[in-house]
């Protein structure tokens, strides 16, 4: 039976999450998503021929999918609720950062620790948003869909006026920051999908979410040995593809960011503290891999990476909340976190973080700095 401290973390034994993410065999991920976009000519989107849906998204993409509605960029007007402990999410945060959408969409920030039901406002005063009054993200769902049948996942974007939710397809929702949101970057934002380097890109995309992103959900939610041996296999084959194409260039593109790297990234500062023991990925270590450890600290060390990372809510949100996995939700102390702040060496291979006439993001706004474990803080 589940203690007094276990329900107040997750929920009563009613909305357990025992049973919700290892359900036997491979795991699958439901990657059917809200496929609304926000765009800044809505007619045009319409007009388009449709689009087809996409694990990965697609930044050359025009149109609509099947079902799906456009609505108009206006600033002010959205809310990203996306919490700092999942990695899809994190990523919106990152390239939200790196564009200077700040004053454009506000940011909500749930709680790391959530029952089945929905993740939680529970890290603000009253336990509600202070801008969508909401406790609990399914009722920004349920306003829109009363009868909403999948995960209440985040990212999302809520529509501020209605209190329902946009969208919550993270693959496009991030292209379109970079695409759709242009007139409210800020002065100096990176080029984060060049235009020549796209049809390169999008296949080094596809690859790391499939084997990495992924894959290590395959090898922790994992429910017979085969399933895992299998996971584990395909996300170290992806990982040695990684180190040898690190070894050469200083990005995955070559001599700048792009959103490939901020995908990667999520999944790599996760590695140790979480997916290494928790999932069982365990061939060795991030810091056991010289070349991915070392460009992964060069990539937290430039602003809008490092300092959007919340160590703490990481381990609690997946030691916690996958009671399948960890069902005594003891998190760990470990690992330490100081040499996510040593030389990394990686100037030597040439390049810089932006491109030509691009900047560094300014200083985190006070509102929005990291509240858990972080070296940099």
């Amino acid at each position: 039976m589940a203690t007094d401290d276990q329900q107040r973390r997750t929920g009563s034994e009613e909305h357990s999450t025992a049973g919700a993410y290892v359900s036997g065999g491979e795991f699958t991920r439901d990657t059917n998503y809200i496929e609304d976009r926000v765009v800044a000519d809505p007619r045009a989107v319409q007009q388009a021929p449709q689009a087809e849906s996409s694990t990965i998204g697609d930044p050359r993409t025009d149109g609509l999918t099947e079902g799906a509605q456009a609505w108009p960029v206006e600033a002010g007007r959205y809310r990203l609720v996306a919490a700092r402990a999942c990695p899809w999410a994190h990523r919106s945060i990152i390239i939200r950062r790196l564009l200077g959408l700040e004053d454009a969409i506000s940011l909500s920030t749930p709680g790391p620790v959530h029952d089945v039901r929905s993740w939680t406002f529970d890290l603000y005063e009253d336990g509600r948003d202070p801008v969508l009054k909401t406790e609990r993200l399914q009722e920004n769902y349920f306003t829109r869909f009363p009868d909403y049948p999948r995960g209440i996942t985040v990212p999302a974007l809520v529509d501020v006026p209605s209190g329902g939710v946009v969208t919550n397809n993270y693959p496009q929702l991030t292209f379109d920051f970079s695409t759709q949101w242009r007139p409210f970057h800020r002065e100096g934002a990176p080029d984060l999908i060049p235009d020549e380097l796209i049809d390169e890109m999008l296949p080094v995309i596809k690859r790391i979410f499939t084997e990495v992103n992924n894959g290590v959900y395959r090898a922790g939610f994992a429910g017979s040995q085969d399933a895992y041996d299998a996971a584990y296999d395909r996300l170290f084959t992806a990982l040695d593809w990684l180190e040898e194409r690190l070894s050469t260039r200083r990005y995955l593109m070559g001599d700048h960011i792009t959103e490939a790297d901020i995908r990667l990234f999520t999944t790599l500062v996760r590695f140790d503290p979480v997916y290494h023991g928790h999932f069982k990925c365990n061939r060795n270590k991030l810091t056991e891999m010289p070349h991915l450890w070392a460009y992964a600290r060069d990539l937290f060390q430039t602003p809008g990476f490092g300092d959007t990372v919340d160590f703490d809510q990481i381990k609690r949100h997946y030691y916690v909340v996958h009671e399948d996995v960890n069902p005594t939700q003891i998190v760990p102390a470990g690992p330490e976190l100081a040499s996510w702040l040593s030389e990394h060496g990686r100037e030597e291979l040439g390049g810089s973080p932006f491109g030509q006439g691009a900047t560094a993001p300014g200083p985190v706004a006070a509102g929005e700095r990291v509240p858990g474990a972080n070296p940099l803080s």
